[in-house]
């Protein structure tokens, strides 16, 4: 081979890897573009539902906040000054059934969604109610797909007991400490209504106080 075929087979070669090279250059441009881009797309979208995720969390918190300084529509009250929170031992004649206050057992129910299936007594669960419980109650009046539906929705709702009383004159009776709130049925809106505004709501005597540990029905 002459020295200038020599000459222009390396040129060629030369060449031929200048091209092999901007060739891959140009593959790792674009596998960095793409790497970018899916990248921004992937940090835009879970931004994106970190707003809307936050954003649909305030939405909730000020529906809750609103629907708790609404007042419920049929409740009844009572003052908190003639409400005594006296702790006393054997029974006390309370002026309303079922009570929502007054002088009490030293001994709560344990009201952390618990549902009782027998009465329970009086004296106990207004202690339970002084710690922010709200008490659901019913009679035989009360459908057996709603004393179901009221059961699963105190199982989901810390702060809340639930029991059988016959001698109350409503089918269904919802009670905090100085509130009370008779229904029908357990698909009326003003159960899920009191409950907001009333678990551990602004009425509560000892606010944050137990409602773990306490008495449970034999």
């Amino acid at each position: 081979m002459s020295k200038s075929s020599k000459k222009a087979a390396a040129v060629s070669r030369k060449a031929r890897i200048e091209e092999m090279r901007r060739a891959e250059r140009a593959r790792d441009r674009r596998a960095r573009i793409i790497a970018i881009t899916l990248g921004t797309v992937v940090v835009g979208g879970l931004a994106g539902w970190g707003a809307y995720a936050v954003n649909n969390a305030d939405e909730k918190s000020e529906q809750r906040a609103a629907a708790a300084k609404e007042p419920v529509s049929g409740e009844k009250t009572w003052s908190a000054k003639k409400l005594t929170r006296n702790h006393v031992q054997g029974q006390v004649d309370y002026p309303m059934n079922p009570p929502v206050g007054g002088d009490h057992s030293q001994a709560w129910m344990t009201c952390d969604g618990t549902v009782y299936p027998k009465a329970i007594a009086n004296e106990n669960a207004v202690h339970s109610l002084e710690h922010g419980a709200v008490w659901v109650t019913y009679n035989s009046k009360a459908a057996e797909a709603d004393v179901k539906a009221l059961g699963d929705k105190v199982a989901r709702t810390p702060y809340t007991l639930m029991s059988p009383a016959e001698d109350q004159s409503g089918t269904i009776t919802l009670s905090a400490w100085g509130r009370q709130l008779t229904v029908d049925k357990a698909s009326d809106p003003r159960v899920e209504q009191f409950l907001t505004k009333y678990v551990q709501g602004p009425q509560t005597p000892e606010p944050g106080a137990a409602c773990t540990n306490g008495l449970t029905a034999s």
